[in-house]
């Protein structure tokens, strides 16, 4: 295992528009000949977009395709990054609203999608006032790529949480402003904790709501990550601050305004989105279905 952890961070260290050249020859074998998870990708999408045509519906795909494989170059880039190359590749718009919640004495839940490239945000954190930022992050069953993703988390100042132990950290944390949590929130709960579910892409979707319990018990701040691929390598996010339409949020309304957001991102960048996951698997698990219309 020793000797794959030096040769991946001996493939980290090429530049990226050489680890970019394996994207492309992974795209070509896999858009031409293999087709990952083509039957998924395309029923995803499909569902997604009913009003699209087959055409339109097929470029995406192709384009989706690039950009997956994009991200997994990118991905295996971050084991080595430096702090500068991440603050000039991932630009980070709005920042105010850190400032905003650090004066007003509120923690930040920070709330993304598996738009890409979610990976690259962890120079955030060295740009922040806040002093403990924590990407909240989900077990993988291999020991190899667990450890080795969790040090990828931790670069630049940050301190990675496992989604077990998120609920006590928050809870134990005092709520002063010092402190965000980031959620790549649009997981799929497996199918024995299934309970909530909302209009997603014009799907029943299952949703996650712990991340709702604690905004609204603690009167934690929110934030969303909007991310854009401005070009190939180069990324904006751009942070939103969600508040309650009360003087507080109410049960579900943060779960509900953010995959309204996420929507809307998803909608303006069709192809940026990870496509290649199951995330409607468990459609018929959903026993508290919200058909609650929101606006963001």
């Amino acid at each position: 295992m020793n000797i794959l952890i030096k040769i991946l961070y001996l493939i980290s260290r090429l530049p990226l528009k050489v680890l970019y050249v394996f994207s492309d020859l992974f795209f070509y074998m896999n858009y031409y000949f293999i087709g990952y998870r083509k039957k998924v990708i395309t029923e995803n999408l499909v569902k997604s977009f009913p009003q699209k045509s087959v055409q339109e519906i097929a470029a995406i795909r192709k384009k989706f395709y690039r950009n997956f494989f994009d991200y997994l170059a990118e991905t295996v880039k971050s084991f080595t990054m430096s702090e500068t190359e991440a603050r000039v590749r991932m630009q980070h718009i709005n920042q105010h609203h850190f400032h905003d919640t650090k004066a007003e004495g509120k923690n930040v839940i920070l709330m993304a999608g598996h738009v890409f490239n979610w990976e690259w945000m962890n120079a955030l954190a060295s740009l922040t006032p806040q002093s403990h930022t924590h990407p909240v992050y989900r077990k993988v069953n291999s020991n190899f790529w667990e450890n080795e993703m969790k040090k990828v988390r931790n670069n630049f100042g940050n301190e990675a949480i496992e989604a077990k132990e998120v609920i006590m950290k928050i809870f134990r944390t005092p709520n002063d402003g010092d402190s965000v949590f980031l959620f790549v929130a649009d997981q799929t709960p497996h199918v024995a904790h299934v309970n909530y579910g909302l209009e997603f892409l014009n799907q029943r979707t299952p949703a996650f709501i712990g991340y709702d319990k604690l905004a609204t018990r603690l009167d934690m701040a929110v934030i969303y990550c909007e991310m854009k691929k401005v070009k190939r390598g180069y990324y904006q996010v751009n942070y939103y601050r969600i508040y309650p339409d009360g003087e507080k949020f109410v049960e579900n309304e943060v779960v509900r305004k953010f995959h309204k957001h996420l929507e809307n991102t998803i909608n303006k960048y069709p192809d940026n989105y990870l496509w290649s996951h199951r995330k409607w698997k468990y459609q018929s698990a959903i026993k508290n279905f919200d058909a609650v219309k929101t606006n963001v």
